[in-house]
């Protein structure tokens, strides 16, 4: 599975969190690369994902395929990828770099804040 987001996302929070430096987007923006159409031109079976509610058939579709399978999931460079214990220190180098001039900063606070309540406030979905 490739997440696909476009950005050097994990690079990109830990200048963030762990220096407090705002997303420099010259040195964090990659191309929109197809992984999934990569692999159908070297023979295995690609497989895009661009909406939370198609992730569980598309992970049924990859491991019952008769072949390998690369499974691109687009996925959203705002929403952090948060540890499960954040320290204070990194907690304020997040605010700093959000404060100082971060390009996205408005997203990535939806991002956390959705990632966050989510946490508190599970949605489960029955099952198809």
């Amino acid at each position: 599975m490739v997440l696909n987001n476009q950005d050097l996302n994990e690079v990109t929070w830990e200048q963030r969190v762990m220096e407090g430096d705002p997303r420099f987007p010259a040195s964090q923006d990659i191309p929109d690369v197809p992984y999934h159409r990569f692999a159908e031109l070297i023979g295995l079976k690609g497989i895009y994902v661009d909406n939370p509610d198609q992730l569980a058939g598309a992970w049924h579709e990859a491991l019952n395929a008769d072949r390998p399978v690369v499974m691109e999931v687009k996925t959203d460079p705002d929403v952090p990828p948060l540890p499960p214990h954040v320290t204070l220190q990194q907690a304020r180098n997040f605010a700093t770099a959000l404060a100082y001039g971060d390009p996205d900063a408005s997203g990535v606070l939806r991002g956390t804040a959705r990632q966050v309540l989510s946490a508190l406030f599970p949605v489960h979905r029955e099952k198809e």
